[in-house]
């Protein structure tokens, strides 16, 4: 006999129901939403400029703007996005701009870089793309002048 259901036999199905109606609580629906001051961020990024936010991860919720045309992301200090954790590689990747096109290049690093949950030797981003660096799960945003 389960102490935990008096002698009754319990469903399999309600089991299963109560997990899931916990696990979806635990994860919010609009987890990549963003706050009005990261909308007002975009909003305000001049042509040929972009933006990455921090969606998982250590430093959630920073900005890194992306306004040259070469961005180098790693864990070495000199990197322009300095990542400081053990997953991510001294040079880990770089992110070029090409007119108002940018695209991300893994370096081969240790870990990869993921673009929309692949493992990617180079990717061009679009508006609301997800990159993965290490333990860093990033969403781009481009200028909506360049639109």
């Amino acid at each position: 006999m389960n102490e935990f259901n008096d002698g009754k036999q319990q469903d399999h199905a309600d089991e299963v129901d109560a997990t899931r109606n916990f696990s979806e609580t635990l994860i919010p629906v609009d987890a990549n939403a963003l706050t009005d001051e990261e909308q007002q961020a975009v909003d305000a990024l001049p042509s040929g400029n972009s933006l990455l936010i921090v969606r998982r991860g250590p430093n959630k919720g920073a900005r890194f703007l992306l306004d040259a045309d070469l961005v180098t992301i790693g864990r070495h200090p000199n990197a322009d996005i300095f990542l400081d954790d053990v997953t991510v590689s001294r040079k880990h990747s770089e992110i070029s701009r090409s007119g108002a096109v940018f695209s991300i290049k893994d370096l081969t690093s240790l870990n990869g870089t993921y673009f929309e949950g692949n493992r990617v030797e180079s990717a061009e981003l679009f508006n609301g793309a997800e990159v993965q660096v290490g333990k860093y799960h990033f969403t781009y945003y481009s200028s909506k002048k360049d639109a």
